[in-house]
């Protein structure tokens, strides 16, 4: 075989992540490792198939078809592994961290893959302001040299970037501004639509703020948007802010524009949580998507959670950033279009 031939027959095989990109982020990991083993975070591994999926309308779960006892039966790819972890945190109600791959169904692109890695822990008794002190005290072990973190909330970004109050605004006032700014081919207020009025709302600012502020977002410094709308809260708990209006107790971090991270203040009330979930599988239901089986072991634990925070962080993404490659192919082995 000549030089040519065996270089492409290499390449036919080959992991778009170098030797050299691997062996730093194995340092990474390890990094990671050492930070919790010294604030005495225990490491935990929950299983990555479950009989139930994940209900949110814009996390698509990946079905899994299993024999069980000679019977088919519907597992679900876990989008991430809050449900199980939750479970242990009721009852040994110690930190945990988790480091594993999840997987979410139809994410493709530059910073996006069907499989990625997730690094997920929770503090009992931690307020999120303790949480995101925790996040700053990692990063700067990470980055290996003192963080200060942008504290940014969500209504001042949303006006500072769309110029119209978020939780204020009317519908005709978001499609107008979304119109004005180039993102057409969108109608979230269809008559032909179900959507409650204020899962058409979310959807104008999930749209507006993923195209007009996000790409702002975190590029002098890692910046947590704090107070979003209630509508988005999943399994967070809600309260006022200074103005008064509802908002989600939770914060997320970008840098360079990247969404990495995602914190709660965590919901710990079972029949809350079953309310969310069944208005989650009624949307999902009315966009032709399929009605997820609902964790009855997590309605059961968050009745027995004690107040806690937890972050789920895109390990990918973050190492991505900090070693400053363009995409996640670069830093991970081998992309879904090639696995």
């Amino acid at each position: 075989m000549n030089q040519a031939s065996h270089s492409s027959h290499r390449s036919s095989y080959a992991p778009t992540m170098s030797l050299a990109m691997a062996q730093q982020r194995a340092q990474f990991m390890s990094n990671i490792r050492q930070f919790f083993l010294k604030q005495q975070v225990l490491e935990v591994q929950t299983p990555l198939l479950s009989q139930a999926g994940n209900t949110d309308t814009f996390l698509q779960s990946v079905a899994a078809q299993v024999t069980y006892q000679d019977k088919p039966k519907m597992y679900y790819l876990h989008t991430s592994p809050e449900f199980a972890m939750k479970r242990l945190l009721a009852s040994w109600q110690v930190p945990i961290y988790q480091i594993c791959p999840v997987f979410r169904d139809n994410e493709i692109g530059t910073r996006h893959n069907i499989e990625f890695t997730m690094l997920e822990w929770y503090q009992p008794n931690y307020s999120l302001a303790d949480m995101a002190a925790e996040v700053g005290e990692l990063l700067e072990v990470l980055y290996g040299y003192p963080v200060v973190m942008n504290h940014y909330r969500y209504v001042d970004a949303f006006m500072d970037f769309v110029g119209i109050h978020p939780l204020t605004a009317s519908l005709a006032a978001l499609q107008a501004v979304a119109e004005d700014k180039g993102l057409i081919g969108f109608d979230f207020n269809s008559e032909d639509s179900n959507d409650s009025e204020s899962d058409r709302r979310q959807s104008w600012l999930d749209l507006l703020f993923s195209h007009a502020v996000e790409p702002h977002l975190g590029h002098d410094l890692p910046t947590l948007i704090i107070e979003y709308p209630p509508a988005t809260a999943a399994l967070a708990k809600t309260a006022l802010d200074k103005e008064g209006n509802e908002v989600a107790k939770r914060f997320e971090l970008y840098i360079n524009g990247i969404e990495i991270a995602n914190a709660y203040d965590e919901l710990a009330d079972g029949q809350a949580l079953r309310a969310r979930f069944e208005k989650d599988n009624q949307l999902r239901a009315r966009h032709n998507l399929p009605v997820m089986p609902i964790d009855e072991y997590l309605i059961a634990a968050s009745n027995e959670l004690m107040p806690c925070s937890g972050i789920a962080v895109g390990i990918d993404r973050l190492f991505m950033v900090i070693v400053g490659a363009g995409s996640l192919e670069e830093v991970i082995s081998f992309p879904s279009r090639l696995a």
